[in-house]
C-alpha cells in the first residue's frame, strides 16, 4: 500500500514523521517486542534530530540499524553513524550500544557478513528480517540505500547485506540492505524535503520509471512518501 502525503512546508514534514514513527513504535511495544528501525543518511539525519525528541516513548526498547553505510572510521564525516552519534545521542535517551553498527575496520565483504551476524541477535536467522520501520534516503539518480541504478546487487535474491565497493558515489565501499529485506518490512518511509528531488521523484512517482527507489514496494506492509511542497512540485497533485 503506497501514500503520498503532501506537507505545505517541511515542519509539517517533520510532525507527520514523528506521528508515523510514535504509533509504529506503540504497536511494536504492545506486542511485547522491541521497535528495530533502519536508518538512513543524508538529510534524513537533521529531520530525526528535528521529529525524534517530540516522541513520548520507552527508548530503552529502541534498536537503530543502518538501511546502508560507509565503511569509513566512524569519526569520519562520511560515517552515517557518526552523524547520527553527533546529532541525536543526546536529544533523545538512547545509548550507543543501541545502533548497531558495522565493524569499519573490516573490509566491505567482511563487514557486510559481520553485520548480517549482528542482525541475526534481533532476527530470526532462517527468514528474512522483518523491520517496524526503514526510513530510506532517496539520490537524484534514484538510487536508495547503497542500491544504485544498473547494479548487480539489485537482483540480489537471498543475502540480507550486501557489499559494494564500487559505488558511483564516493566513498566507494559500503554495505547495504537488500531489496529482500527493505520490501519485507512493515513500514518503509520516504520523508523529503526541498525541491532538490523533485525531479527524481516525479520520476518515480508519476512517470513510474524502473529506478531503485522505485522498487521499494513492501509486499505486506506500507509505503509512505512524506514531500514538502517543493519536492512534490511536478507531480500532478501539487
Amino acid at each position: 500500500m503506497e501514500k503520498i502525503l503532501i506537507e505545505p512546508r517541511d515542519g509539517l514534514v517533520v510532525s507527520c514523521l514523528s506521528n508515523l514513527l510514535q504509533t509504529s513504535a506503540e504497536e511494536a511495544l504492545a506486542a511485547g517486542d522491541t521497535f528495530k528501525v533502519g536508518l538512513s543518511g543524508g538529510s534524513l539525519v537533521q529531520l530525526l534530530a528535528q521529529s525524534l525528541p517530540s516522541i513520548t516513548t520507552d527508548w530503552s526498547k529502541w534498536y537503530f540499524f543502518f538501511c546502508d553505510e560507509r565503511v569509513v572510521p566512524f569519526d569520519s564525516n562520511d560515517s552515517t553513524y557518526g552523524e547520527y552519534k553527533t546529532k541525536l545521542i543526546g536529544k533523545v535517551p538512547v545509548t550507543e550500544d543501541q545502533f548497531i553498527k558495522i565493524n569499519p575496520d573490516l573490509s566491505a565483504e567482511e563487514a557486510a557478513k559481520d553485520y548480517i551476524k549482528k542482525m541475526s541477535v534481533f532476527f530470526p536467522p532462517d527468514r528474512v528480517p522483518c523491520f517496524d520501520v526503514l526510513l530510506l534516503g532517496l539520490g537524484p539518480d534514484g538510487h536508495t540505500c547503497s542500491l544504485f541504478p544498473g547494479h548487480k546487487i539489485l537482483n540480489e535474491a537471498t543475502l540480507w547485506v550486501c557489499p559494494i565497493n564500487d559505488s558511483p558515489k564516493p566513498p566507494p565501499s559500503r554495505i547495504t540492505l537488500t531489496l529482500p529485506v527493505i520490501n519485507n518490512a512493515k513500514k518503509c518511509i520516504f520523508a523529503i524535503v526541498g525541491s532538490g528531488k523533485a525531479e527524481v521523484i516525479k520520476k518515480i512517482l508519476q512517470d513510474r520509471e524502473n529506478l531503485p527507489a522505485a522498487r521499494v514496494q513492501p509486499h505486506n506492509g506500507e509505503l509512505y512518501w512524506i514531500l514538502d511542497e517543493d519536492a512534490a512540485k511536478f507531480l500532478d497533485t501539487v
